[in-house]
């Protein structure tokens, strides 16, 4: 675990500043030679659903998963993380998962007013390490689940806790802005978003949530 963070990288190659022994910063090695290169996206699923598990008691139903792997509280980022996997005939040799979540930090840098932490939401300061640990303890129980070959369930866990999910929204394609509802993620993690009477599936890349302050 790293006491400050001053270039984490995240999805897109977005960037945070953490305050030392504010927040957690780690990262957690993995070595899924059980899963297949096609179904990386459940290895997202099992690590998202172990975070947001070790969260949920402490904030209650504002708490989602925002697509693909940052938790949120209301429209606000708590965290994220960054899996980078290495891959040898198809299947995950090596898998690092990287996580950033914001919890007694109170001031965040201009450009980060999305930002949200623990102790601005319940006005009181958590201790990292047990923190920690229960992440650990539930990213470790979800990963067991994984490797028993519990698909289905990791899948419809993970869409029940959405961002976001079948309500009317908006969001950017290119320079398209348009009114969308997310129905889905398919296996492989695209997201779908139904358009009026069409689903569409996006990659990372292709779709923004206009969800900042601002903008929606």
């Amino acid at each position: 675990m790293a006491e400050s963070q001053f270039a984490g990288r995240g999805q897109q190659e977005n960037k945070w500043h953490s305050e030392p022994g504010k927040n957690l910063t780690f990262s957690i090695l993995f070595k899924p030679s059980f899963l297949g290169v096609l179904n990386q996206f459940d290895l997202t699923r099992a690590i998202s659903l172990g975070v947001f598990d070790a969260l949920e008691p402490i904030l209650g139903d504002g708490l989602k998963i925002k697509w693909p792997n940052d938790i949120y509280y209301g429209d606000r980022k708590l965290g994220g993380m960054l899996i980078e996997n290495i891959v040898q005939g198809g299947q995950i040799k090596n898998a690092v998962i990287g996580i950033g979540l914001n919890i007694n930090q109170e001031n965040f840098e201009a450009g980060t007013s999305n930002a949200i932490s623990i102790k601005q939401i319940l006005q009181t300061d958590y201790d990292l390490r047990i923190l920690l640990s229960e992440i650990c303890n539930h990213i470790e129980a979800y990963y067991l689940n994984l490797k028993a070959g519990k698909i289905d369930f990791l899948r419809n866990e993970y869409l029940k806790r959405l961002y976001w999910l079948n309500e009317n929204k908006s969001f950017k394609n290119n320079e398209n802005v348009f009114e969308g509802k997310i129905t889905n993620v398919k296996d492989n993690g695209l997201l779908v978003v139904q358009i009026d009477d069409k689903e569409t599936a996006y990659n990372l890349k292709e779709i923004e949530f206009l969800n900042k302050p601002g903008i929606n």
